[in-house]
């Protein structure tokens, strides 16, 4: 097949976590030719027009798609995809409307909780103005960006304690002056941090991030260091691990069966990770869906592939397959 790469462009003042995306761009070109794909890398960026006319050109038989934002802000990753569907052209992962309902946070938390699926409480000035019924407001709770991922600034003073609801919303005003961006107060479960990812509807092997390292009074969170800072002490103690006690089996066995929920509930494709926290009392929460996650090879999604006895390629290809049934009409309208 021919298969073009679209990512997102960086720009010159571009983020590390921006700059990921050309690592993910090369290490997939390289395994689509591994596999005797032909392929072809192009950059998108805000001009959509250019990228239209560059598709038409090349009529690629599937894109894949590794498009994670656009114009500086994850919010405008749909446009990709909008584009694509527009011009009938297969791509890999989720369909738009999948992107709009889990890139959006709050959008996903309220998906989650009307299905009776757990979700930590959450509180939003500005969207949702919704909190699960029972939660105290003096517990502990993390202030994350609504329509951001890859922990966009996310720290330990994201991590507060407030005395009332006032309290916690002045807190989120404040916040959102320094981060930029729209936020949202969402529970704080103390606990476990598992991640699972999805390979065409398929469960991987559990990842649990190992906090052990981290002093008592440090926040047990994945960060933005813990992410892209090789040099920092979060991101060097924060190690993921496979080996799992005989006593998870009946834990890991619900969780499995909520990650394939949230593939049902949302309609994902492809590839997919969910994100869970796990409390004192065993009971998981799910925190994020994330679509089309990292494809990095030293990434989550990839070391579970390897984990489950994949090669890198192996997953791939499946991911290329996967695109193909999706659409299986779309090629011949590329060629109108």
């Amino acid at each position: 097949m021919m298969v073009v790469v679209l990512y997102n462009e960086p720009g010159e003042d571009a983020s590390v976590e921006d700059h990921d995306v050309l690592v993910q761009a090369e290490s997939v070109s390289t395994a689509l030719q591994q596999l005797g794909h032909r392929t072809i890398r192009l950059g998108c960026t805000l001009d959509l027009a250019a990228t239209r006319r560059q598709l038409l050109a090349l009529r690629p038989d599937v894109v894949f798609n590794l498009v994670e934002s656009l114009g500086g802000t994850d919010r405008l990753m749909a446009l990709a995809t909008l584009l694509l569907d527009a011009l009938e052209i297969p791509y890999t992962g989720v369909r738009t409307n999948a992107i709009l309902s889990t890139s959006n946070k709050l959008t996903a938390k309220a998906r989650l909780y009307d299905a009776g699926l757990p979700t930590p409480a959450w509180m939003s000035s500005r969207e949702c103005n919704r909190e699960v019924p029972g939660t105290e407001i003096s517990d502990r709770w993390i202030l994350k960006p609504v329509l951001e991922h890859a922990s966009f600034g996310m720290d330990d003073d994201a991590v507060v304690t407030a005395e009332d609801q006032a309290a916690l919303e002045a807190m989120l005003r404040d916040r959102e002056q320094i981060i930029e961006r729209p936020l949202f107060a969402e529970q704080f479960i103390e606990g476990r941090e598992i991640n699972l990812s999805l390979l065409d509807g398929e469960v991987l092997p559990p990842a649990e991030i190992d906090f052990t390292s981290f002093p008592p009074d440090k926040p047990r969170i994945v960060g933005h260091q813990a992410k892209w800072d090789p040099d920092s002490f979060e991101y060097q103690q924060t190690p993921r691990r496979f080996n799992f006690a005989a006593s998870d089996k009946s834990l890991l066995k619900y969780i499995s069966q909520l990650a394939h929920n949230c593939w049902e509930l949302f309609g994902l494709s492809g590839y997919a990770r969910v994100d869970f926290r796990v409390d004192s009392e065993s009971q998981p929460w799910i925190l994020e869906i994330n679509a089309n996650p990292c494809l990095a090879p030293d990434a989550g999604f990839a070391a579970a592939v390897a984990e489950a006895g994949m090669t890198y390629e192996d997953a791939i290809q499946q991911i290329i397959e996967s695109a193909a049934r999706a659409a299986p009409n779309s090629v011949e309208s590329t060629r109108r």
